[in-house]
């Protein structure tokens, strides 16, 4: 689905439509108007817990209660404004005031940016609709993704890829833009996945071929063989070696190819040089709306699909910043 006046904060700041909104009183003045959503710096979360927002032209604040969805409500926790600091918010320009010495200093709103994010995905998120997010934190069971003004998903670490991994940084890293399907809405709150996008066994594989030696990641080591990534949506079995670990890069002889069982047999040549950071995603799809996705090959014995069942009404809340939808 695409989205471009709803994104990720961060997304917009360097733009030049940013920059020349934000840049003198008449245009913040005609953004007003308008209902633009603009995108500055926090420099300060004061004591009242307002946000101080960085402007060319003059000074910004963020009250408490317009810092996020649910701060007026007790449902999202100050903590939401504190980490701020430092980083660009979205937000409208609800108005003008006077200081107390007297200079002008624009009032903003982030909680109206959110509302009116939310209002859009409301009218038109559905189930299968690739987004653009960035990641903003990660812990053992997912990575937390904006979807857009600061609204957050989850994508469980069980949708980053189908390879499997220990942890969500194995694959992503904080302040990293992504592409995510939505793959569900369950329970009111919005999942994501990746491994839709990041193509099928057979897209996958056509990227090797059988007698090549190339590098690869150690998944999973178990007492019948060692499962190495080729990439994150392929792994291939190796025969056990003791001093291998989980994390390790190796390099791997491709021993033979096997669609119809969809397996891929290696031989570990050597330890090679240790991943410092994961590779950014190669996406097969980068847009659009997903029904089904089938990860199997056509003669495979074993099925391995997504299918995205489409819901067409939807209501929407927030707490801690979360989509939830109910």
């Amino acid at each position: 689905m695409e989205n471009t006046t709803f994104l990720p904060e961060g997304r917009r700041i360097d733009t030049a439509e940013n920059a020349a909104a934000i840049a003198s009183y008449e245009a913040l003045a005609a953004a007003a108007l308008e209902g633009c959503v603009l995108e500055a710096p926090v420099s300060l979360c004061d004591a009242a817990h307002d946000l101080h927002v960085t402007l060319p032209c003059m000074e910004g604040v963020i009250p408490h209660e317009e810092g996020a969805l649910g701060i007026a409500e007790g449902t999202t926790r100050d903590i939401a404004l504190i980490s701020r600091v430092g980083k660009p918010v979205a937000f409208t320009v609800s108005g003008f005031e006077h200081t107390e010495d007297g200079s002008l200093r624009a009032v903003l709103s982030r909680r109206d940016a959110q509302e009116r994010c939310r209002a859009h995905y409301r009218r038109t998120l559905h189930t299968g609709d690739i987004l653009s997010a960035r990641v903003t934190r990660l812990e053992s069971f997912g990575a937390f993704c904006d979807i857009g003004c600061g609204l957050t998903a989850l994508m469980p670490i069980a949708g980053m890829s189908v390879s499997r991994i220990s942890h969500p940084r194995d694959r992503l890293q904080v302040g990293q833009d992504i592409l995510a399907v939505v793959s569900s809405m369950e329970d009111g709150r919005i999942c994501l996945s990746q491994r839709e996008l990041l193509g099928t066994w057979e897209e996958n594989v056509a990227r090797f071929a059988q007698g090549e030696t190339v590098t690869g990641i150690v998944r999973s080591v178990e007492s019948y063989g060692v499962f190495i990534e080729l990439s994150p949506n392929l792994a291939g079995l190796a025969e056990p070696r003791q001093e291998l670990q989980v994390g390790q890069c190796v390099s791997v002889y491709i021993k033979s190819i096997l669609p119809e069982k969809m397996k891929i047999k290696l031989i570990v040549i050597d330890i090679a040089t240790p991943q410092r950071t994961p590779a950014p995603p190669h996406y097969f799809i980068r847009a659009g709306h997903l029904d089904r996705w089938v990860y199997s090959p056509a003669d495979s014995r074993k099925l391995v699909e997504s299918v995205f069942e489409k819901i067409s009404e939807n209501t929407c809340q927030t707490d801690e910043n979360l989509v939830y939808w109910g």
